[in-house]
């Protein structure tokens, strides 16, 4: 049960990596199912959405399969490190977490549906790790892109841990901040439950229904 003893507090600036100016790697130019270009320019009136909800290979599954996604890719948010790699946020000293990229079509799915979908699929709870994966890159975060996300978040969020509460579940521990840089994953990282189908995913819900109160649909 050591696993559980790591150290899983955020580092400070001053502890983390440097990083690189420049990414060590090329982002494939296709999804692997969508067929959609994983960076930007997207077409007009295409949103995005960063989510992080642990390990990002199932976290992605979850959303390249809701309708009305344009794209989706695995990455690195929330951090200090420019440009990490993957040994570079798993060693915690980055400050990055696993999180997953949603360009979204608001006509055909709304921002609304996607918290749904983050906040059912796993367990926000948890502080610093997600079922038996520790560790800072594991925690549950939000990064809005507007105002309109921000207030929006907030709200699912907190009609969400009332559910909780009254499920005798802990409080939500998921943190609502602006999206800084998103900084892709490794190629092999990308579609991976698509790549391995039997893969590893450890996401597992609380099995409290998440719903939308009525002040935060568009």
């Amino acid at each position: 049960m050591q696993l559980f003893k790591r150290d899983v507090k955020m580092i400070s600036p001053e502890e983390a990596l440097p990083g690189r100016e420049r990414p060590a790697f090329d982002v494939p130019e296709r999804h692997e199912v969508l067929g959609t270009p994983l960076e930007p320019p997207f077409p007009e009136g295409i949103e995005t959405a960063v989510f992080a909800l642990g390990c990002f290979w199932g976290a992605e599954r979850l959303f390249w399969l809701m309708p009305g996604v344009y794209t989706t890719a695995v990455g690195y948010a929330g951090g200090l490190t420019p440009n990490p790699t993957y040994e570079e946020v798993c060693s915690g000293r980055t400050g990055h977490a696993e999180a997953v990229l949603v360009a979204f079509d608001p006509k055909k799915v709304s921002y609304e549906s996607l918290l749904k979908t983050f906040f059912e699929e796993h367990d926000p709870t948890q502080g610093m790790r997600q079922g038996n994966d520790v560790g800072t890159q594991y925690r549950s975060a939000i990064y809005y892109a507007n105002e309109e996300q921000r207030r929006v978040a907030e709200m699912v969020r907190d009609e969400y841990n009332r559910a909780l509460e009254a499920a005798g579940k802990k409080p939500i521990t998921t943190e609502i901040v602006p999206a800084g840089p998103f900084y892709y994953a490794e190629d092999y990282h990308q579609q991976y439950l698509h790549k391995v189908p039997n893969g590893y995913c450890g996401l597992k819900g609380t099995g409290v229904a998440c719903t939308i109160p009525e002040g935060a649909r568009s």
